[in-house]
């Protein structure tokens, strides 16, 4: 645990020391910490009483079923009307009935998976091929880029726009630390909310505050399905409690088949009607929860940067040297005795010399002290954030979010769940680094997987691990040949995993092969040139991945559609076989 501190610690320092000594002015801040319980109570004394409510039970707001939501059901078959369009424009004829189920997974890989998954779709739209898509699966670094990508509602025909975003201006300082600020006045703030921060606005340039119930709107684009991890259930729960899929209408446990409204999610649904949307996340938050691979501990240990260790010192091991990291950047004096000291220290320090600054700029209006006070403020609302966080890197806090099976009784729920005020939404890529789970089965009964892989794992050890999972839940999966696994150190630019009546085909490809790198070494040499965890891609970075994973997708143009028309025809039968069966 004690990594796990240094490791994020060192990498909030990093972080201040690339923005800047920024922030919010003092004037539009309040600690409400001591003064909003007593406020709340008078409020509640000036408001009248409210007529009687009715009650609401958890029940009333979760949906226990293996079956598409309605509002999803909807939007998949309007959907299929652009797909189909697109099926006959590349020769592929075909009817509404025999539209395949296309999904396309794109792995984590941190910056790696964000800009190559913009250049994969980017490809796919210069061929044709993007709206036959259905489906749009994504976790982690992937996950950073489809909320980029849906920031414009038609962004599947606009994609001359996603790869310029990932060069644009970064977000304002200011900007970040504002909605950090209100962040931290919230109750479940946590590390997933500066982690969100430093992916959205660090990473992929923008502040993200809108909702992702707004992407169920325009079907000009696949339906995008994002996943995570319950961390409560992940060492010691059944494995149906651990997968957590997010949708724009509805968010819950994939294989539990327990579901609530996607506007509820971190709701104190006790509290709310089932028919009204609630405070819902923005996904600035949720990103933190999709990219948050080092609230995993192992991962922490296994992937710490070469560049953060050397930030931190190698034996930075104990709490002392701990404290010897944050006390720089916090002006703390040395003779600090404690870790809640030197947070003690930090905001009396800080909330004095604010109160300070602020009394002599209202006394003066020499322009060059006002200046200076200004930035004096600046530098102290960065203090005054990082005190608020360091607590909670200390308690290794992240994706806290209310748990709406707290307590149910419509199902039958283990301890990990049923028993757990709060869930832990982290990295779905912790388990398994490709989103398969909302992908198998019959509810969303897809005809063939495009799994894009731009992982730091061996090559196919997503396949295997979701073939393993498949197996776990009583899932089809198509079969893997053992010979294949043997080219994992240097492999082909796409494979093709056939699959049979119920298990979907899937087409793999992954980023580096053998068709971009002349042999293993390099492709390992890659890996580490790119890897998940380092600073924002310089341009030539991001142009590199761009242009090999358009290559990828350009190269295997024939394979696609070979497979896509395979799709439709099994489609098309199934359709038959469905016709028949209701005949009889």
């Amino acid at each position: 645990m004690s990594g796990c501190v240094n490791w994020v610690a060192g990498l909030l320092c990093a972080w201040t020391v690339m923005l800047g000594p920024m922030g919010q002015p003092v004037g539009k801040r309040e600690d409400k910490s001591v003064v909003a319980p007593q406020m709340q109570w008078l409020r509640e004394m000036r408001m009248p009483t409210p007529a009687p409510a009715k009650e609401f039970t958890v029940e009333h707001y979760v949906r226990q079923s293996e079956l598409l939501s309605a509002a999803e059901e909807e939007f998949v078959l309007k959907r299929k009307q652009v797909a189909l369009e697109s099926l006959n424009s590349l020769g592929i004829k075909s009817t509404l009935d025999s539209v395949p189920h296309i999904s396309l997974l794109a792995s984590g890989g941190g910056q790696r998976a964000a800009v190559g998954l913009v250049g994969s779709l980017y490809q796919m739209e210069k061929e044709g091929v993007l709206d036959t898509v259905l489906y749009l699966g994504g976790l982690s670094g992937s996950a950073w880029s489809m909320s980029s990508l849906y920031s414009d509602p038609k962004w599947s025909h606009n994609l001359e726009g996603a790869v310029s975003r990932l060069s644009g201006p970064a977000v304002r300082v200011d900007q970040a630390l504002a909605w950090l600020n209100e962040r931290s006045k919230e109750e479940h703030f946590s590390l997933t909310d500066v982690w969100g921060l430093l992916t959205s606005a660090g990473i992929m340039k923008r502040l993200d505050v809108r909702h992702l119930s707004e992407d169920g709107v325009n079907t000009s684009n696949p339906y995008p399905i994002y996943s995570a991890l319950n961390k409560n259930c992940l060492q010691h729960g059944p494995i149906q409690t651990k997968w957590f899929e997010m949708a724009p209408h509805e968010v819950g446990f994939t294989d539990l088949g327990l579901f609530i409204n996607t506007s509820h999610l971190g709701s104190k649904i006790h509290e709310a009607h089932p028919e009204d949307e609630g405070p819902e996340m923005d996904m600035t938050k949720l990103l933190g929860i999709m990219g948050s691979s080092v609230a995993d501990e192992k991962s922490v240990t296994d992937y710490m940067p070469d560049w953060l260790k050397g930030l931190l010192g190698t034996a930075a091991t104990d709490k002392n040297k701990s404290l010897d990291v944050v006390s720089p950047w916090t002006e703390v004096p040395q003779q600090a005795n404690s870790y809640v000291d030197i947070l003690d220290r930090i905001m009396c320090g800080n909330c004095s010399l604010l109160k300070l600054s602020e009394l002599t700029r209202n006394g003066t209006e020499v322009s060059t002290i006002l200046a200076e006070l200004e930035n004096l403020q600046k530098r102290l609302t960065v203090s005054w954030l990082l005190k608020k966080v360091f607590p909670l890197i200390w308690k290794w806090e992240w994706g806290t979010t209310e748990n709406f099976l707290f307590q149910y009784t419509g199902a039958v729920l283990p301890s990990c769940i049923r028993y757990m005020k709060h869930l832990q939404l982290i990295d779905a890529g912790v388990m398994l680094n490709t989103p398969y789970p909302p992908f198998l089965g019959e509810k969303r009964d897809v005809d063939l997987l495009i799994s894009l892989d731009y992982g730091a794992g061996k090559t196919f050890q997503t396949l295997t691990l979701a073939r393993d999972y498949a197996a776990a839940v009583n899932k089809p999966f198509p079969e893997i040949d053992e010979k294949i696994l043997e080219e994992r150190d240097w492999p082909k630019d796409c494979y093709v995993f056939e699959g049979k009546e119920k298990e979907p085909t899937i087409v793999y490809m992954p980023l580096f092969n053998r068709n971009n790198c002349k042999d293993a070494m390099e492709i390992k040499a890659k890996m580490e040139e790119f890897s998940s965890f380092q600073l924002p891609f310089s341009q030539e970075k991001i142009e590199f991945v761009l242009e090999k994973a358009k290559a990828n997708m350009m190269n295997n143009k024939e394979t696609l559609l070979r497979e896509i028309y395979k799709a439709a025809l099994r489609r098309l039968n199934k359709s038959y076989r469905s016709s028949a069966e209701s005949d009889i």
